[in-house]
């Protein structure tokens, strides 16, 4: 199955998944059940794909999806593209909360992560063992 229903019908579900998109943009982190969240992050990251690119095309691919809302837009091409120009592919996290009191569904926040690349990360390492062994030598 290529998406998930959501209980909802096609343009409900469109509409729905652009709105959450939009504030996942606006406010950097949401929270919703984890069927939603899933289904948002294939979108935000496509949006993110689109900024970095850059071009027209991209752009009113974007403004398409996201209602014409330009400021988001602008958000996306402008800030976040320039966040994860040296990454690729991976730019939201999902972390688990709770479950739902009525229906058990599991409540989880969807954000963007940090700007830190993974190649980053494991140059921060190397650094800390040299300067362990140096301690040790020492």
């Amino acid at each position: 199955m290529a998406y998930r229903k959501l209980g909802r019908d096609n343009k409900h579900r469109r509409s729905m998944l652009a709105t959450m998109t939009k504030q996942l943009v606006v406010n950097e982190s949401i929270q919703t059940t984890e069927t939603r969240a899933k289904e948002v992050r294939k979108f935000a990251e496509k949006m993110i794909t689109y900024g970095k690119k850059g071009d027209l095309v991209s752009r009113r691919k974007a403004l398409a999806f996201l209602h014409n809302d330009k400021k988001v837009v602008d958000k996306i091409f402008h800030d976040l593209a320039a966040r994860y120009e040296n990454r690729n592919g991976g730019y939201t996290q999902i972390l688990k909360l709770s479950e739902r009191r009525g229906d058990d569904a599991l409540i989880v926040i969807l954000k963007f992560v940090e700007t830190e690349t993974p190649s980053e990360e494991k140059k921060d390492k190397n650094e800390k063992k040299t300067t362990k062994k140096e301690a040790k030598e020492k």
